[in-house]
């Protein structure tokens, strides 16, 4: 796996080329860039697909400034990362964390072409639900946290309701689950990494300066919602797609937060019907 070098730290990438329109896959705490594994399997050849392994918890190299690893912090990441490789009219797209969209409100935003959110973190939903509450509370104290990683070594604790139980509806493969939850379970300075993260909820006044800089945003956005999730309000969606000039809701049903494991194949042709008639189109 290709890996680069930022101001933060170095991070490992998935990149699978071509001239196609070009995709970078963020992915949430906890997570790594195989959530998107099928949803890149879906795209297929005709689709460049980018997935960064961020500093949320399951990456592999702790950060050399942990003092970045911030929602600011890693969105500015985001950009520096695509600043490196070179990419041009990228469209983000981001399920789980919403903090990519600070980069969009902050700037700069001249290599993107458009974003999809699906079913992320929006308004003041930072963290989600009763899981990422829990993951805030927990950074406190940091025997808690290596605690609950320690507990995700157990099925039983990864599909309790009000937990990872709540993210897909239908069950990620252990062998996944155990590379998300390695890094943090082995590694104390991954801990610390996320740990910093996970206390730098931002504000509910940065919030709402960030949500009213969002319409400033004048290219293509789809918003991708799953009307059964339990941790992102379901009212979020069409308001997230109301904020853009370009704005779009798509809700795809019988999924949960996680709609790259439960609906990839659905998502994979959202994406292309977006980044091939919306994106690379005429303005409207």
């Amino acid at each position: 796996m290709p890996t680069i070098t930022l101001t933060a730290g170095t991070i490992d990438y998935t990149d699978t080329g071509g001239d196609g329109p070009t995709l970078v896959l963020l992915h949430g705490v906890n997570m790594d860039a195989s959530l998107w594994r099928r949803v890149v399997d879906e795209l297929g050849p005709g689709v460049r697909c980018v997935c960064p392994t961020l500093p949320l918890g399951s990456h592999r190299r702790p950060m050399q400034r942990p003092e970045l690893v911030t929602h600011r912090g890693v969105a500015a990441l985001v950009g520096e990362l695509i600043e490196a490789l070179d990419l041009r009219d990228v469209t983000l797209v981001a399920n789980d964390w919403g903090g990519v969209q600070f980069l969009v409100a902050d700037g700069p935003t001249d290599r993107l072409a458009g974003m999809a959110l699906v079913a992320c973190e929006a308004f003041d939903n930072f963290p989600p639900g009763k899981p990422g509450k829990a993951i805030a509370m927990s950074a406190r104290v940091p025997a808690l946290v290596w605690l609950s990683m320690q507990l995700q070594r157990f099925g039983w604790f990864r599909r309790a309701p009000g937990g990872w139980g709540w993210m897909s509806k239908r069950p990620i493969p252990t062998e996944v689950l155990d590379a998300w939850f390695r890094p943090a379970q082995q590694d104390a300075a991954i801990r610390r990494d996320l740990r910093t993260f996970a206390l730098s909820t931002p504000s509910r006044n940065e919030l709402r300066a960030m949500t009213a800089r969002l319409a400033s945003f004048d290219r293509p956005v789809l918003v991708v919602w799953a009307p059964e999730d339990k941790l992102m309000p379901r009212a979020h969606g069409p308001r997230l797609a109301a904020l853009f000039p370009r704005g779009r809701l798509v809700e795809i049903d019988d999924s949960y937060t996680l709609v790259p494991q439960d609906q990839p194949r659905r998502l994979a042709a959202e994406l292309t019907r977006f980044v091939t008639t919306e994106v690379a189109g005429p303005p409207r």
